[in-house]
């Protein structure tokens, strides 16, 4: 079969172009482009809200078999900016699926270009770093390359932003949906043990459903809430959730919060992602900005303090640096791929956190004991 014209282009700011074909919607965005290989969960990564800003190439090729269904969004529509895939996608052949994937993303908005080489894609990222890019879908074929190429030097980058208050929720909610389990589905949680509040910097849904299945009533507060607002639902434990752009630019307002927090109560706390940044600054540490980051649902983490390794989903561009970690902080967790931070403590309080997903929406469920962790702190206080 001869090969179609390409309907999509990807400009990186050096001028590198991959031409493919378009689906999902159409016209132009720019980004930072990322890497992730997770060989499923497609709809839980473009819903995941850490990913804003950002342009997802997915390294396995077979995204868009099982289509999409409301159960797997993160967050109400796609986060991510757009997504760049090997092969364009398929009919979708899943029981479970409600829609195909790039009549979803066209409703919401979203661009992605299939037919690309994500192997010299994803050696690009690796060299290079994570690249600045611009990608526009046009059916007619027809592209500016020169703008196309001006926009991708253009895109400012995730360094400085402050994201979190892009993705947070407006206004506070409850929380009671529980894990999916066969047969049920998502049950409620009607015998909540401990008030939480979970500070939204970006929360997915399952990390929501993981502590309720916990046992907690789970109450969620927007990014920018303040000690007061936080103190004002008397709660049993803090969370701090996941979320996109640059820890220090967020907190510039959340760290002073947390510090409060852990000045003025005894409270349990526990944080992942960029909650787990926000608690290492607000003990005194320093972040730093990665070269490709860490996206995947397949990576080793070796827990210090007992020796096991866990395979976990993770989605970052941004890790606390383990070098820094002043006095009274341990550090738990570290990824055997590069050594990096994946998990800190307080020494003598149960406030702790960690960079990796353990709620494992998409991914492994090995550290889903975190939940359970922190539930048993707040047994023990």
């Amino acid at each position: 079969m001869p090969t179609p014209a390409p309907t999509a282009c990807l400009a990186l700011a050096d001028g590198t172009l991959f031409y493919g074909q378009g689906f999902g919607a159409t016209g132009q965005t720019t980004a930072e482009l990322c890497f992730n290989t997770a060989m499923s969960g497609y709809q839980e990564i473009m819903t995941d809200p850490s990913y804003a800003g950002q342009i997802v190439t997915f390294t396995f090729p077979h995204v868009g078999n099982v289509g999409v269904n409301p159960e797997d969004d993160e967050t109400q529509d796609p986060v991510a900016a757009g997504m760049v895939v090997k092969w364009m996608p398929t009919q979708s052949s899943n029981w479970r699926a409600a829609q195909e994937l790039g009549d979803w993303l066209a409703a919401r908005g979203r661009i992605a270009i299939g037919g690309v080489d994500t192997r010299r894609l994803t050696r690009a990222i690796r060299q290079s770093g994570a690249p600045h890019v611009a990608l526009a879908h046009s059916p007619d074929g027809n592209f500016d390359i020169a703008a196309l190429v001006a926009a991708a030097r253009g895109f400012p980058g995730l360094t400085g932003l402050d994201l979190a208050k892009t993705v947070t929720c407006a206004q506070s909610y409850r929380w009671d949906e529980m894990r999916w389990a066969w047969p049920e589905g998502h049950q409620r949680q009607t015998e909540a043990r401990h008030k939480v509040v979970a500070i939204d910097y970006g929360a997915k849904r399952n990390i929501l459903r993981c502590l309720a299945s916990a046992g907690c009533e789970v109450t969620v507060l927007p990014a920018s809430a303040t000690y007061d607002d936080v103190m004002a639902h008397d709660p049993a434990g803090i969370f701090l959730s996941n979320g996109p752009g640059d820890p220090a630019a967020t907190g510039e307002y959340a760290v002073p919060m947390i510090r409060d927090l852990l000045d003025k109560t005894q409270l349990p706390l526990f944080g992942i992602c960029l909650g787990h940044q926000m608690l290492g600054l607000a003990l005194g540490a320093r972040t730093i900005k990665m070269n490709h980051g860490h996206h995947g649902a397949n990576h080793p983490v070796k827990d210090i303090e007992t020796g096991k390794v866990e395979i976990t989903s993770m989605n970052h561009g941004f890790a606390v640096d383990s070098q820094s970690l002043p006095s009274g902080v341990v550090e738990t967790h570290v990824s055997l791929f590069d050594g990096s931070n994946c998990g800190i403590r307080m020494a003598d309080r149960p406030v702790f956190s960690v960079q990796h997903h353990p709620e494992a929406s998409p991914g492994p469920q090995d550290s889903f004991y975190l939940f359970e962790r922190f539930a048993a702190s707040m047994d023990a206080a």
